[in-house]
């Protein structure tokens, strides 16, 4: 809490004498420890404490210091469940989660700077809606479940950044009670059991005045958003007034098989086509366009102009960008490396010496898990079991002939933390025996993040051998037979135990070789890259002497002293000063593990505190917990220090933990003159260190620079905007011999100028000689030669990238602003990862934060870097806060940082991956992230702020270019106008008897009377036998017997309408043609799904009713169902027409059969659901009919020798003319397989055609993907049943859309194995005014495949291009055009012809085409539109259909039957259910293909519009936890692929997305479903 006089923090509040500070902090950690605290008791509590000093008001200046609450795992009751709190009563032993912020982070400037951008948000009230999760999903387990407890956060280097101070301000709880604040309560409204909380609302409940007015004005906006007339909703994001040709919108909202659940009209408010008036769903869409529609920064220059082709476009620099105005930097130079006598050749002679000469002199300590020392390996030991190890690995591991190792062998070294002395045995003997010793972690699992990486650089070192210790080994996972695991990625390795026991002293003539130093590799030291790649930087014998040598000097280092060493002493400072420099100087090492840490955090200063340490060398983190568990040691004193060096000392946030331990420390010895921090590298090893002061000298400065200048990488120092400022510390100086540059990062590295931040190269003999093994990479970073603003080079010698980015300020003194691996550039501007995540962490994250363990990196999206946040989230932490802080997050780095997120994401406690020493190991995160395994439970996507350079939005030009210019254009550009045709129809043979009747039912007839024998239909059941067959003769009979059931029960008048409701099978073949007898218009109509009334039935109603049917001819089971109880409850069986069922017949015939008068009379009618969810009637002819069967039959060449297979359902379209009319008219035989049959004997289908040797079958895309996906694996089994397709000739599948060209491959090349041709599969198009347009026949050219140019088409052109083109997309020809059809391109909004280079929408002229619609209500207007409309120009007289569907026509290389050139036919969607999104034209399917591919948990996909909205609905086959993990994924591929912003994502169970029988998806359904929030989603994501 700030001081409650000064309002500011309690530990630098000038108002508080020094002496009660520390008190105050005591207190203040008790009430953290305890658990929550109460406001009230807070500020009691306060009072009580402050009360003495509050009117002593003394002015004094202040200096900053930092208090911090972020705990060690030791002070962490959530760490040790035995840990009892020192400060706490013993009554209050209460549990604490661990969501204490992490302090490396903080400081109290940058927490004020973030608390007043947030404040700027404070007169937006705007809602943002939150996302809507299933209750079920997601339940985070009990903190105690958790692995065990992490101990550092956030960055690779565990502990760097702690600058971010705690105490929010004041303002900001006003703030988040307060209504006005930047999300105000919004509407809440209809509350289901999918979502608890509708929107984000902030506040304590309570209620005021205002907030209900807000509400009011929110309600009102929503309800002024209801569309009265239109079903298509208004473009409320965009200015661009929207013109969509909509053809047929039905009314009836009717449902369809796959619905999740049954929905009817009447239980809504209709508004906006059927979206109830109060829908959740729509309040959160409406929220979200609100929130888009508020004003963006300007957008950066658009990168590309889209219009044919992108030209990615320079983007035009920004006049007010500060720009570098210094002079040109002259490289700095270190002071001499001086030569001392004493200095030994070769780091392995000093060893040599004292192990001969002080030989009792103690070299290492290490210490146990309490921090006890445990043993002291003196100079002697060292000495001698090394040798042991050198003689031992030289001389007994293989024989004398074959040895396993030789000189310049790499060697890996693995042993843990905890074991010093076994390390420095292990690296010495190496050094002896002259092999290169690559020290790496412990591996802990086969699933250790980063392990494969770790295979990577043994690889590339070539290493083939182990050594470890005996205790090592037995802890590494192993195999069930006892061998050590393989782990990932690595190579094959031979595990040597090193314990001296298995060691062979060397036989008296054996003498280690003690060259004097060379540029042979001495050593290999891991370094992880950016990618999270390791590779091996491989340290010279010269340079690992003379690293050693200059930080001698440099740190001033004497014989005999005591260093305490709390670092990793396998890379690094720790090793470079821990295990190297000390030994050269003979200085005893006090070594203090990780694990003892944990336990005892002071335990570090407690050891310089007993040996009277002259050097300490810590990390950051090392310093934070120390004073963090400081009030437990009132006696240690750190008077015995000169220096103690903070190897993190270049990440700019360390400032804050060395003047918040000083401040603590001051009194117990420390000076500020013996804090040295320090900047290294891997490859340059350290680049500069602070030297060590004495009593009195002033202190380096400070710089105080301006982020915002950073992010253009210039320095500037900040003056006006303290929010954006980042206080940074020196280095001190550039190492002794050694010389600095700093060059620009990108690009040739060219000399920055003196006011420009660039990344620091150096020149030294110390330092790292090549990556090993990757001679390319090396040359990159190894050999830099850095040219001037001329270009040219600035000398000879190379330097070497250190990866550190920074300046050298006056003085020559070196500061470091971060680092080239968490540099995240986004639109040419720079941003440090660690400046992220402190500005994270300063926004109030106790509640949501778990141990402030966050990540930050970017991801490459649409061609920009895009900056991601991923967060571990306390398992205590509710949906609502963690919103809450998120929203929050994302304003106050938009403030500070000027940069957009695109993506925030919070996962449960405990699991995101980590590196060995427990910090978050950010590009496995990152690698989890882009592979949608990262299981977040929170997420929130921004692409909308962050993603400005998306292509121009296109301007369509109007209407109004005359006839004449179109066709004149079309000339010159040299294009056909797009049409195409089948053969001619031909004369009526005579040898055809049954041509001469113009009526099936006559044909029927006839055939009964010529040849009543022959088979025409044969249905099969599940077990492949023919249950039923029907022979002219007895389907005319039958059909006879329905006749008279008809009129006699009936009392049917001619014309009326007759639905017919049975199964598949023949009784619905015979009824149809009973009705023809009768001279009634059968209705064919799906019966309803007995499991699933509810869901089937009301469609069942809605045709009868639409259609006004006087009977209903069906089965007796389906009449038990019609009258049931269950259907009663879903329609009202009172009124249903009369029933009259086909079981059981009168005897009698019909006196008479009808004759229509003309063939233009009805035939019947064709009730069908589009994909935009509309019931059509069309009226299908007498002639139509005629008409079609003959183009069939000439197209398919059937005779009445023939025999077709045919699995599809037959109530509707080119299914049902095969099914019903066909055999008839040609005389074929038919074998019926009803698809249903196909669920419990999956071959039925493919065995029926291989027993039958069937040349031609028809089915639909159900079947084959039913087929593709149930039998892709038993082709083998297939085979051996005998199963063979090689008669199949033509499979045809029959459907109304685009051909699915992945399906139709995948099912030829599955079963090409069982003898099917790749040739045979093709498809059929046919449309609502024409049942068949296409048909692949026997005598016309196989079909053919095209390539065209995706962006091309979404300006409605046709550029083909060649197979893999990025952007291509595969189109094949739907079959081939039926006998007397003709098509033609056109233009949908002019009605003029097209050129074949333009897509158009699909017009047909046929003597089958449909007479007209049934019955559209209101709509009839639209009837001769679509059936009998004729061209604005060109040839005006001919009457065409318009189909709906958007296609072209290419002429080919092929020839058709007739000798010509072949003119395909390219059916490209629905032009109802294309998007208009930015003036461009999208095809759902496209859209659907790419989310579809973007995770292997994505089972289906469907995507619509919504108010401009893109709205993406995902089926989730895997578990409810992958269902976040695809939030990133679908928006990601969406962009990348169609430069759209997705702007909904709902994840939904398998089976929700609706599909008609045909297989195609409901989309319009869908949506409604979606917005009167019907569909139970598992999640919906609202991208801002």
């Amino acid at each position: 809490r700030p001081c409650s006089v000064c309002e500011r923090d309690p530990a630098t509040c000038g108002l508080i004498p020094s002496q009660t500070k520390y008190l105050y902090i005591c207190v203040f950690l008790c009430f953290v420890l305890i658990g929550d605290i109460t406001q009230k008791g807070y500020e009691k509590k306060q009072a009580k404490l402050l009360a003495p000093f509050v009117p002593q008001t003394q002015s004094k200046t202040h200096h900053t210091d930092f208090l911090s609450a972020y705990f060690p795992p030791s002070l962490d009751p959530t760490s040790n469940p035995n840990a009892v709190p020192v400060a706490a009563p013993r009554q209050h032993r209460a549990h604490r989660s661990g969501g204490t912020r992490d302090d490396r982070y903080r400081s109290d400037i940058h927490t004020e700077a973030v608390q007043a951008a947030l404040a700027r948000h404070k007169e937006e009230k705007m809602a943002l809606p939150m996302p809507t999760k299933r209750r079920s999903a997601f339940v985070q387990p009990p903190a105690e479940n958790c692995t065990p407890p992490d101990t550092s956060s956030a960055s690779e280097d565990e502990g760097s950044l702690r600058r971010r101070q705690a105490a929010i301000s004041a303002m900001l709880a006003q703030n988040l009670q307060s209504p006005e604040y930047w999300i105000n309560r919004s509407v809440q409204s209809s509350s289901t059991s999918s979502s608890a909380s509708s929107t984000l609302s902030h506040g304590d409940g309570k209620t005021h005045n205002h907030n209900q007015g807000q509400t009011s004005v929110l309600a009102d906006v929503l309800a002024h958003t209801r569309i009265e007339s239109s079903s298509i909703p208004p473009d409320v994001t965009s200015t661009v007034p929207q013109d969509r040709n909509s053809r047929v919108d039905l009314p009836p909202n009717i449902t369809v098989r796959g619905m999740s659940r049954g929905q009817s009209r009447s239980s809504m408010m209709d508004t906006a086509g059927g979206v109830p008036a109060h829908s959740r769903v729509s309040t959160k869409i409406q929220q979200l366009l609100n929130t888009l529609k508020r004003p963006k920064r300007p957008p950066l220059s658009e990168f590309f102009l889209d219009d044919f082709e992108e030209i990615v476009e320079v983007p035009q620099p920004d006049p007010n960008t500060p720009r570098p105005e210094g002079r040109q930097m002259i490289p700095v130079k270190g002071e001499p490396l001086g030569v001392v006598s004493n200095w030994p050749p070769a780091l392995q002679a000093a060893l040599a010496r004292w192990g001969a000469t002080q030989a009792k002199s103690p070299a290492l300590t290490a210490l146990d898990i309490t921090g006890k020392p445990l043993y002291t390996l003196t100079y002697g030991k060292l000495w001698s079991r090394s040798l042991k190890l050198a003689y031992t690995l030289l001389n007994k591991l293989g024989t004398k002939n074959e040895p396993v190792l030789k000189p310049g062998d790499r060697v890996a070294l693995v042993y843990p933390n905890s074991d010093p002395g076994m390390f420095w045995v292990a690296f010495y003997g190496c050094l002896l025996a002259e092999v290169i010793p690559v020290p790496i972690e412990v591996p802990l699992s086969r699933k250790d993040a980063g392990s494969q990486q770790i295979g990577f650089l043994l690889g590339s070192c070539g290493v083939g051998l182990a050594l470890t210790s005996e205790v090592c080994l037995k802890g590494l996972p192993k195999t069930q037979n006892g061998e050590i695991m393989q782990f990932k990625g690595w190579p094959r390795l031979k595990w040597v135990v090193t314990d001296t026991k298995y060691l062979t002293k060397p036989s008296k003539d054996w003498q280690p070789l003690l060259p004097t130093a060379n540029t042979d590799t001495a050593y290999i030291e891991y370094k992880a890259s950016k990618e999270g790649t390791v590779m091996g930087v491989a340290v010279s014998k010269i340079s690992m002497l003379t690293h050693c040598q200059a930080l001698t000097q440099a740190c001033n280092y004497c014989e005999g002293e005591t260093l305490v060493n709390v670092l990793d002493f396998k890379k690094d400072s720790g090793l470079w000063h821990g295990v190297l420099t000390s030994v050269m100087n003979r200085i005893h090492t006090i070594s203090v593990p990780y694990s003892v840490m944990k336990a005892c955090p002071l335990s570090w200063v407690q050891r310089v505190h007993v040996h009277k340490a002259r050097v300490a060398l810590v990390k950051c983190r090392d310093l934070h917990w120390a004073m963090m568990a400081h009030r437990d040691q009132k006696d240690t004193n750190l008077s015995s220090l000169r220096m103690l060096i903070v190897a993190d000392g270049a990440n700019p946030w360390s400032v804050s933990s060395c003047d918040a331990f000083l401040n603590v420390f001051q009194s117990h010895g420390l000076t500020p003159e013996m804090i040295c921090p320090c900047a290294s590298s891997p490859e340059a090893m350290t680049v500069a260190i602070r030297r060590p002061g004495a009593q009195g000298t002033p202190l380096p400065a400070r710089a105080v620079l301006s982020m915002a200048g950073l992010s253009h990488g210039v320095i500037r120092v900040n003056t006006e905007d303290k929010n954006s400022a980042l206080t940074v510390q020196d280095v001190g100086h550039v190492m002794p011999g050694a010389l600095m540059c700093i060059v620009k990062p990108d690009g040739p590295p060219m000399l920055c100028k003196t006011d420009e931040i660039g990344e620091i190269v150096l020149n030294s003999r110390a330092g790292g000689t090549m990556y090993y093994g990757l001679p390319g990479v090396t040359k990159n970073t190894f050999e830099v030669i850095p040219v001037n603003s001329g270009g040219t080079p600035i000398g000879e010698v190379p330097f070497k990238r250190t990866g550190l980015l920074g300046f050298v300020g006056p003085g020559s003194l070196v500061f470091v602003v971060g680092k080239i691996e968490g540099l995240l550039s986004v639109s040419g501007r720079r941003h440090n990862a660690d400046d992220l995540v402190a500005t994270a962490l300063a926004v109030e994250p106790v509640k949501t934060i778990y141990r402030g363990r966050i990540a930050v990196f970017s991801v490459t999206v649409f061609y920009d870097e895009r900056v991601v946040i991923v967060a571990e989230q306390r398992p205590d932490a509710n949906e609502e806060d963690s919103f809450q802080w998120m929203s929050r997050v994302l304003q106050a780095i938009d403030s500070i940082h000027q940069v957009g997120l695109y993506c925030l994401a919070l996962v449960p406690a405990n699991t995101l991956p980590k590196t060995p020493l427990g910090g978050i190991h950010v590009s496995e995160t990152k690698q989890h992230f882009l592979e949608g395994s990262l299981h977040p439970c929170n997420i929130l996507m921004c692409p909308h702020t962050c993603v400005t350079n998306l292509p121009k939005p296109r301007q369509k030009q109007p209407v109004g270019v005359g006839p004449a210019s179109i066709m004149v254009g079309n000339l010159v550009a040299g294009k056909r106008i797009a049409q195409a045709s089948g053969r001619d129809l031909g004369l009526i043979d005579d040898q055809e008897q049954s041509r001469k009747h113009q009526f099936l039912s006559e044909a029927l007839q006839w055939r009964a009377q010529t040849d009543p024998d022959q088979v025409l239909y044969m249905l099969l059941n599940a077990k492949g036998v023919a249950v039923s067959t029907a022979t002219c003769s007895q389907l005319h009979k039958r059909a006879e017997k329905i006749t008279a059931a008809l009129l006699e029960r009936g009392g049917i008048n001619t014309g009326d309408n007759v639905v017919l409701l049975y199964p598949p099978g023949i009784d619905l073949i015979a009824s149809f043609y009973g009705c023809l007898y009768a001279g009634c218009i059968p209705v064919t109509v799906r019966p309803p799904h007995s499991q699933n009334l509810a869901a089937t039935l009301p469609t069942v109603r809605m045709i009868i009713d639409v259609s006004k049917a006087a009977c209903i001819l069906t089965t007796q089971t389906l009449m038990k169902i019609l009258r049931s109880k269950e259907a009663a409850g879903c329609v009202n069986v009172k009124t249903w027409p009369n029933i009259i069922d086909t079981d059981d017949l009168p005897r009698k015939r019909p006196s008479n059969i009808y004759k229509p008068p003309t063939a233009e009379m009805l035939a019947y009618l064709d009730f069908s659901v589009s994909t935009t969810g509309m019931l059509t009637g069309v009226k299908i002819s007498h002639s139509a009919v005629n008409a079609l069967c003959r183009s069939i039959k000439l197209q398919c060449e059937l005779y009445s020798s023939r025999q077709i297979a045919i699995c599809m359902d037959p109530y509707c379209g080119l299914g049902f003319v095969l099914w019903c009319m066909s055999s008839v008219y040609s005389g074929h035989q038919s074998i019926l397989i009803p698809p249903m049959e196909l669920e419990t004997s999956l071959p039925l289908w493919l065995s029926t055609l291989s027993q039958y040797k069937i040349r031609d079958t028809f089915c639909s895309y159900s079947v084959m993907e039913l087929c593709t996906k149930g039998l892709g694996t038993q082709t083998e089994a297939l085979k051996a049943r005998g199963v063979n397709l090689s008669c199949v000739r033509s499979c045809v599948i029959i459907a109304e859309e685009r051909p699915r060209l992945a399906l139709t491959q995948s099912f030829s090349k599955l079963f090409k194995d069982l003898g099917l041709s790749p040739r045979a599969v093709s498809t059929a198009f046919g449309a609502r005014v024409n049942l068949a347009i296409c048909l692949q026949g026997t005598a016309g050219p196989d079909p053919s495949t095209v390539y065209v140019d995706m962006k091309s088409l979404r300006h409605d052109r046709v550029r083909l291009v060649e197979r893999g083109a990025p952007q291509s997309l595969p189109l094949m020809e739907s079959g081939t055009i039926l006998p007397g059809v003709r098509v033609i391109i056109v233009n949908p909004e002019t009605r003029g012809p097209l050129g074949d280079s333009h897509l158009g929408e699909i017009w047909v002229n046929s003597p089958h085409n449909a007479s007209g619609y049934y019955s559209i209500y209101g709509e009839e207007s639209l009837q001769g539109d679509h059936f009998n409309t004729r061209l604005s120009f060109g040839d005006t007289e001919t009457h065409w259909a318009r189909t709906g569907y958007l296609g072209f026509v290419r002429r080919t290389e092929l020839l058709d039957a007739r000798g010509d050139r072949h003119d395909a036919l390219f059916v490209v969607g629905s032009l109802d259910e294309t998007l208009e999104l930015r003036g461009l034209r999208y095809h759902p399917i496209d859209i659907e293909t790419s989310v579809s591919r973007a995770h292997r948990s994505i089972a289906e996909s469907a995507v619509f519009t919504w108010t401009n909205l893109l709205v993406v609905v995902v089926e989730l086959s895997g578990s409810e936890q992958e269902a976040l993990d695809l939030v990133p994924l679908v928006t990601n591929v969406v962009l990348k692929e169609h430069h759209l912003i997705v702007g909904v994502v709902v994840i939904v169970d398998p089976g929700v997305i609706p599909i008609n029988s045909r297989g195609e998806k409901q989309r319009m359904h869908l949506r409604d479903s979606f917005l009167a929030d019907q569909l139970d989603p598992i999640y919906v994501a609202y991208n801002m």
